[in-house]
């Protein structure tokens, strides 16, 4: 199937969209490039007069601060950077406030750390405050809010905000605007020989195929990037286009139906559920653990709880309820779940029969060391 029959079945009566705007789009090596914003502004606007429901994730906000005190180096340290997205936030989102006004459009900032999307309750706050401005005809510009933000609380980048994002508020379409024409089957600043990838129907397969990653100077994405991100969007249904936000109006065409642009993602038929795609994306692992063959299959081929017999390895310190990785005796991640067992816990019972869970710790929560419904699996099977 062409994109063109993938435009229409997926983006036709697509009505709640994300956008991810990268640093790319908006700054060049002498910062904040403001007729860029302009017209983005004028395409988005043109998109929202359409009645669809738009929210921009947008990066930008480290550039716009070294614009505004003459740095030409990206600084390295996260208090450098907290303290240009201090200032620069400020700047971008009066940009962002100046332009859509012209189009009597009203904006509001929403900024958050992966922490706000990691912790159910506050993930579901985030929710109902988007909810509320997409329903007051309100379009939220939304950052990573690395004021605030260290390692261990960072999405990575605003790609994976965006697919995060689209999937909070089960958007019907991911736009990524990059500084590319779309996926290559490698990097095109590296490899001449790269091809354009028009549609990509499966894109776990796709990721397994892809190699090289590129950088610019303000930018933290790259094409490995967008690909996860639009794997993350595919597991819960919803298509992406990743497609070149320096082509002007490019928003119309990769929702003019009649022509083909960029590289579409196909979301998976058989699609997470909501909170089994929490667990897998949202949650940072805080361990892992190594199963058997026994186990493994059992899992992945029976859709089956994990129980302490086939478990063979703990690796890390986690508690109870945490996010932990599944492993196989190869070493490669096939699933995801919250464990009912510590990490202390789980290398005393490892091996054993559920039966003797309670002789040795002195009590029995659960006979699943992870449940099948807390799990979530990475690889076909029967990921329900």
């Amino acid at each position: 199937m062409s994109q063109l029959e993938f435009k229409k079945r997926f983006l036709s009566r697509a009505r709640r969209v994300v956008v991810k705007v990268g640093s790319q789009i908006l700054s060049s090596q002498d910062g904040i490039e403001e007729a860029r914003i302009k017209g983005l502004v004028r395409d988005l606007a043109a998109l929202h007069d359409e009645r669809k429901e738009i929210v921009v994730v947008s990066s930008g906000a480290v550039a716009a601060g070294m614009t505004r005190l003459g740095l030409k180096e990206r600084p390295r340290t996260i208090p450098q950077k907290q303290a240009l997205a201090a200032v620069g936030q400020i700047k971008l989102m009066a940009l962002y406030e100046r332009y859509f006004s012209r189009f009597q459009k009203s904006v509001a900032q929403v900024l958050l750390t992966h922490e706000d999307l990691a912790n159910r309750r506050r993930y579901l706050n985030a929710k109902h405050t988007l909810m509320s401005l997409l329903e007051s005809t309100i379009i939220p510009i939304v950052n990573e809010n690395d004021t605030v933000a260290v390692e261990e609380m960072k999405f990575g980048d605003n790609d994976q905000l965006s697919a995060l994002v689209a999937t909070l508020l089960e958007a019907d379409a991911l736009v990524m605007l990059s500084d590319v024409e779309g996926i290559y089957d490698s990097d095109p600043r590296v490899h001449e020989s790269a091809r354009l990838i028009p549609v990509i129907t499966d894109i776990k397969a796709a990721r397994q195929r892809l190699k090289g990653e590129s950088r610019s100077p303000f930018g933290t994405g790259g094409i490995a990037s967008k690909v996860s991100a639009a794997e993350k969007a595919a597991a819960a249904g919803i298509p992406t286009i990743v497609a070149n936000g320096l082509l002007e109006g490019i928003l119309a065409r990769v929702f003019d139906v009649r022509e083909a642009t960029g590289t579409m993602v196909i979301p998976d038929e058989n699609r997470l559920a909501r909170r089994k795609h929490w667990i897998a994306y949202n949650l940072k692992p805080a361990g892992e653990i190594v199963v058997d063959q026994g186990a493994y299959d059992a899992l992945v081929l029976k859709g089956k709880s994990l129980l302490p017999s086939g478990l063979k390895e703990v690796r890390g310190s986690f508690g109870v309820g945490e996010c932990v990785r599944c492993l196989n005796l190869h070493g490669r991640e096939f699933a995801r779940g919250l464990v009912n067992y510590s990490a202390q816990e789980l290398n005393l019972i490892k091996g054993l029969h559920t039966s003797k869970i309670e002789q040795i710790l002195g009590y029995k929560a659960y006979d699943e060391i992870i449940h099948r419904d807390d799990l979530v699996l990475l690889e076909k099977g029967n990921r329900q």
